[in-house]
């Protein structure tokens, strides 16, 4: 098991994970990587435009490891019909 973190930013807003959270498989970044982008979109309620943000995600060296572009729950559902 590893720890990744799990920043999110836009190129000007930046929401930090300075915890980060265990992963057991690598195939699992991706998921994870989904939820946080739903939880800062939650948070952060007032924005509008989501296209400009990403979840990057990097293990405990500081290596960047998976770059994912928010993708809101309507537009997951229309790519899985």
């Amino acid at each position: 098991m590893a720890r990744y973190r799990f920043h999110a930013t836009n190129g000007v807003a930046f929401v930090l994970d300075s915890v980060g959270r265990d992963v057991r498989r690598p195939e699992r970044l991706t998921r994870r990587a989904f939820e946080v982008a739903q939880s800062v979109m939650n948070e952060l309620d007032d924005q509008e435009n989501w296209a400009e943000w990403s979840v990057s995600v990097h293990d405990l060296s500081g290596r960047r490891v998976l770059v994912q572009p928010f993708v809101t729950r309507a537009e997951r559902a229309a790519q899985a019909a």
